[in-house]
């Protein structure tokens, strides 16, 4: 069952690589900030995409959040992207969240998020998640 909306992140794209040009592979790397769970916090993503057919990919990708604090959260994420007519690519998938058990961010550990993002033309990139109860 699809839970409340517990993040929304803005950020951009800060940099991208052709990993292998079979497939072709590509790896993005996103620097965000927002609120999850209520926190203020600063995302770092790192994504591995390859096309699975035109127009759409399969990403896989691990995160980084941190607090002013400094405190800590992490996950691992798996979706698939899509461009659509106005060139915006819209990805949707889910996150596995893990925490410490001790600081703002312990009340992700062990949640599982649904997410809807998007990235523009110019590298803006845009995140909603839900918990999945």
């Amino acid at each position: 069952m699809l839970g409340e909306l517990i993040g929304e992140m803005e950020g951009k794209i800060s940099s991208q690589r052709v990993i292998d040009v079979e497939g072709p592979t590509m790896e993005t790397s996103v620097l965000a900030s927002g609120s999850l769970k209520g926190v203020q916090v600063t995302e770092i993503l790192t994504y591995v995409a390859n096309p699975t057919s035109k127009g759409v990919l399969h990403g896989v990708g691990n995160g980084l959040i941190t607090t002013e604090d400094g405190d800590i959260a992490t996950y691992t994420g798996e979706g698939i992207g899509r461009v659509d007519a106005s060139g915006l690519l819209k990805w949707r998938g889910a996150i596995f969240f893990e925490a410490s058990s001790e600081g703002k961010l312990d009340s992700l550990n062990n949640i599982v998020g649904v997410f809807e993002a998007q990235v523009d033309a110019q590298g803006n990139f845009t995140d909603k998640t839900w918990e999945w109860k």
